[in-house]
């Protein structure tokens, strides 16, 4: 069996420890950092397969940490708020956080979340899909087996999320996309987060394939239902 280690990048030792005993009690291996700049060598050292990341630590900001964990590796990142503040959850989200939870939170839900991000991270077949399929709408194609994306010709990276969200979309061109079908097939069934990680994620998207993401011709929001990707 594959050793899954988790990180927890948490100054409230307390809560750290709390974290850590349960985790270890569904057999996780599991490394605690109690400031920004011990979690960012604990994660450059030990390579985590999940990050629980708290928003506010000392020395280096959770937010921050994200964008430098992010910038290195798709690992999974749940970032942990004291803060219900939708500000917080958006910009962990932009920064590439997958899920996070308010504090104060169950241990029930933490593991449940851990669980469904571990398990979404495991399936290479579910995310990426592999296969020969070649998937275009507008300026974009998406070659599903190679993970490869260009616009107008010229290659883009997306992550995994935002692969498998624009696949959805060109396989469903010109049809409203819900977003409770979106989150279904991109986050899967059991995903119970909010719909703001849909949201923040089609931003993301618009940036790379939209000549004006602010208004975009592609991938456009019918208000109130959801979303739709025009092929021109």
């Amino acid at each position: 069996m594959t050793e899954v280690r988790i990180l927890v990048v948490e100054d409230e030792e307390s809560l750290a420890d709390s974290i850590r005993y349960n985790l270890e009690l569904e057999g996780y291996e599991v490394d605690v950092a109690v400031g920004g700049n011990a979690g960012l060598r604990k994660f450059q050292d030990r390579r985590p397969s999940l990050v629980l990341l708290d928003v506010m630590l000392p020395e280096i900001s959770g937010l921050d940490l994200c964008r430098m964990m992010r910038a290195e590796s798709d690992v999974p990142i749940i970032m942990i708020t004291a803060r219900d503040s939708e500000a917080d959850k958006v910009a962990g989200l932009e920064l590439g956080a997958d899920d996070y939870v308010t504090k104060p939170f169950s241990m029930r839900e933490l593991l449940a979340r851990v669980r469904a991000n571990l398990r979404r991270s495991d399936m290479p077949a579910d995310v990426l899909d592999l296969s020969s399929e070649v998937l275009r709408g507008g300026p974009v194609t998406l070659d599903v087996g190679r993970h490869e994306a260009t616009v107008d010709g010229l290659e883009v990276q997306l992550r995994p999320r935002e692969f498998k969200l624009l696949a959805s979309f060109l396989r469903s061109k010109g049809m409203l996309m819900t977003r409770d079908r979106l989150i279904s097939e991109v986050w899967g069934i059991d995903y119970f987060g909010d719909s703001k990680t849909l949201d923040v994620h089609i931003k993301r998207v618009r940036k790379k394939i939209e000549p004006d993401p602010k208004s975009p011709r592609y991938l456009v929001t019918v208000r109130g239902l959801g979303y739709k990707f025009i092929d021109e």
